[in-house]
């Protein structure tokens, strides 16, 4: 019979394995809830609507690949409405790079044009669509406080 002290001890032991030891479900599952890719996507599925995406409509991939691994990302665009899930839907646009660049973007600490122009982020299919999505990517600060302002003032 098991006894709470093994549970505790279990507990212990597992938080104690690096990523690579957990299982891929667990690694996943735990990517999705720290990183600043699944952060991104997750807010951006709770919003619903985002007006910077207003003139938008169509469906974007995301291939984020992290070493062996490759995680998906789909977003529905229609008209300002948004929707995200995981799946790997046909697209209008895939975009296709590594995780620690597109953490960078979200974070605005790299522009995704510029990456896409050095050839460190792939698109295939509509780039259009590509062009009015990265609106909703974090930009330095400064530029980001610009940007919220602009909006303010269009939705009173």
């Amino acid at each position: 019979m098991r006894t709470p002290r093994f549970a505790e001890l279990l507990l212990i032991h597992l938080s104690e394995k690096s990523a690579p030891e957990l299982a891929p479900a667990a690694q996943t599952e735990r990517e999705t809830m720290t990183d600043p890719t699944g952060e991104f996507f997750d807010e951006l599925g709770r919003r619903g609507h985002e007006p910077m995406l207003r003139k938008a409509t169509g469906v974007l991939n995301f291939d984020i690949t992290d070493g062996a691994s490759t995680a998906h990302w789909s977003v529905v665009v229609k008209k300002g409405d948004v929707s995200v899930s995981r799946a790997h839907d046909e697209a209008d646009c895939t975009l296709t790079t590594d995780r620690p660049l597109f953490d960078a973007i979200v974070k605005g600490e790299k522009n995704a044009m510029a990456a896409i122009l050095r050839g460190e982020v792939q698109i295939e299919g509509d780039p259009e669509l590509l062009v009015l999505f990265q609106r909703v990517f974090a930009g330095p600060a400064e530029s980001t406080r610009r940007r919220e302002t602009a909006v303010a003032g269009r939705s009173s």
